[in-house]
């Protein structure tokens, strides 16, 4: 039986297909250990303005940093990357994309994960970094309804803690009110599936919660490890390859909380460049692999081919 959401899913699929220049063969990077397959698909990009991130930073060091770095201070166009990971019937999800109402560059992961041969309903797990729209808001369809019918959901519990407080939407800064808004309301509509997890619980066999507060309240990295293979997924925990790395103790306005953000990002990249981890972040360049290198003054991200 076609559905419409399997209809519109396919019609969808064809138009940003083509719109994107996403194909089977360039969808996806792909890495493996043991009996894991992890896959990063795209879920497009955003188009922010660069004071999202640069305003709270001494202009006078970032203006000739970001030239040395190639980054317009203008305009960011950050990349959004999405793990799936398979281990026998288990078909994991970490984090969902944004879905078609955030940002119209974005929300295109179901056709990435067609292009693997992947519906939403063979979602087994759902794992989630933290609660921003374009991790969160892909929960939904076109028509609001759930798309992963089959999943089940976790999600740490102080980030549940505080997207779910209903001070939250009140106390939030202005220009998020409609994240909380919007955080809410899909999770509202999934609670009855929800799991909570905390720092260092095993949250699915080989998968390790590591705490990265800061970009917001409860945020999650997640490890997957088999033998002496791993990897972290880090969501937003290092929101940027560029100033993130160069300069890990500067505030970013991107973060809920600045300064909790900041000492995040420099014990965990002290930790990554010290054990040579390698990583998969949501917004860093190419499909968000690599490694996070020490360089004289500060890190560098290292992204693999």
């Amino acid at each position: 039986m076609v559905t419409r959401r399997k209809f519109m899913a396919g019609a969808g699929g064809l138009l940003a297909t083509h719109a994107t220049g996403l194909l089977p063969s360039t969808a996806h990077a792909q890495l493996g250990f043991g009996d894991i397959q992890i896959d990063v698909v795209s879920d497009g990009s955003l188009t922010l303005p660069g004071g999202f991130i640069f305003d709270p930073m001494p202009q006078d060091e970032l203006m000739p940093l970001l030239e040395k770095l190639g980054q317009s201070p203008e305009v960011l166009t950050p990349p959004c990357n999405v793990t799936l990971m398979r281990q026998g019937d288990k078909v994991v999800l970490f984090d969902v994309g944004s879905g078609p109402d955030f940002s119209p560059n974005s929300g295109i992961v179901l056709d990435s994960l067609a292009a693997l041969g992947v519906a939403p309903e063979d979602v087994t797990d759902v794992v989630f970094t933290h609660a921003h729209p374009d991790h969160l808001w892909g929960l939904l369809d076109d028509f609001d309804d759930p798309l992963f019918t089959q999943a089940n959901y976790l999600m740490g519990q102080a980030e549940w803690d505080y997207w779910m407080n209903p001070n939250t939407v009140d106390e939030i800064e202005e220009a998020r009110v409609s994240f909380a808004v919007g955080a809410q309301r899909r999770l509202d509509m999934i609670k009855e599936r929800m799991s909570f997890f905390n720092d260092g619980d095993e949250v699915l066999p080989g998968v390790a919660a590591r705490a990265t507060f800061g970009h917001t309240p409860g945020h999650m990295a997640l490890e997957i490890s088999q033998g002496s293979d791993s990897v972290m997924i880090l969501g937003d925990s290092i929101g940027n390859d560029h100033v993130a790395f160069a300069r890990p103790q500067w505030l970013s306005g991107s973060d809920q909380d600045p300064e909790t953000a900041a000492a995040t990002r420099m014990s965990l990249m002290d930790q990554l460049a010290h054990n040579k981890t390698r990583v998969i972040g949501f917004h860093l360049m190419g499909n968000g692999i690599g490694y996070v290198d020490k360089t004289a003054d500060g890190y560098s991200f290292v992204a693999e081919a």
